[in-house]
């Protein structure tokens, strides 16, 4: 019974934290490039990152460093 309890818990386990990726649609990447100077440039990178990230490939993400004084 123990034997059982615990394959169902592993099988829950399994199922609940599969992994799954949250990659922005067409709609947002335009959305995002609309304000930059090349946007056909922009919708490609992120098009390209979007793919990468969707096979399991790492991508490079820029962090910008956090001001707390502006106004």
């Amino acid at each position: 019974m123990k034997f059982l309890l615990n394959l169902f818990l592993f099988l829950f386990a399994l199922f609940i934290f599969e992994e799954k990726t949250l990659a922005f649609t067409d709609y947002q990447i335009k959305r995002i490039c609309k304000n930059d100077k090349k946007v056909s440039i922009c919708i490609k990178n992120l098009q390209k990152k979007r793919t990468d990230m969707q096979k399991g490939n790492l991508i490079e993400i820029p962090v910008l460093p956090y001001d707390g004084n502006e106004n």
